[in-house]
């Protein structure tokens, strides 16, 4: 049976793809579906889930859009949800804040960095931490800042980031998610 991974964006898309394929991973068997926002979880989880096509659902979103997934898993019939723990058992994870800021923590702010020179961009965030709205943030508050700024910025460091990223210190709910759609296999 196919299975059909929700996440919220084309940046957690391709961070996914690209940790499957780091972890030697075959998705081939699975259909990875942006909402371009989750807003558009239910109409997604109507058309694919049990009252759909019955197809074997998986997802991630940010900590802030989790009403919106738990709402649309409800109303397919797959509720009641209570709490995350049944949302995970469902094969749905949450990210705290959202997946950019995951990989920041894992990676760490100076690897980060790292990434930014090779991409082309550092000198532009030192520009962009020197202006004052920024200067009291930490530096994992401006990158996460810096990566939202420009459209497509977080969609091109998704595959950088999660390149630098080591395995073993994956993000957890990219890494249950991923682990769910496995035990499937």
């Amino acid at each position: 049976m196919q299975t059909v991974l929700l996440v919220e964006g084309a940046s957690d898309r391709i961070a996914l793809e690209t940790l499957a394929r780091r972890r030697n991973q075959d998705l081939t068997e699975t259909l990875v579906v942006s909402l371009d926002g989750v807003t558009n979880a239910s109409k997604a989880i109507a058309e694919f889930g049990p009252r759909g096509r019955d197809l074997r659902m998986a997802g991630l979103c940010d900590v802030g859009e989790e009403r919106y997934l738990r709402g649309g898993l409800e109303r397919a019939g797959l509720g009641p949800i209570q709490r995350r723990g049944d949302m995970e058992r469902l094969g749905f994870f949450v990210s705290e804040a959202d997946l950019e800021d995951e990989l920041i923590r894992s990676i760490g702010t100076p690897a980060v960095e790292d990434v930014l020179a090779d991409e082309g961009d550092l000198l532009a965030f030192r520009v962009f931490q020197n202006q004052p709205f920024q200067r009291s943030r930490t530096t994992e508050q401006q990158l996460h800042r810096f990566f939202g700024t420009t459209s497509g910025r977080k969609a091109q460091y998704a595959a950088a980031l999660v390149e630098a990223l080591d395995l073993g210190r994956v993000p957890r709910p990219l890494a249950a998610l991923l682990d769910f759609v496995a035990q499937a296999a």
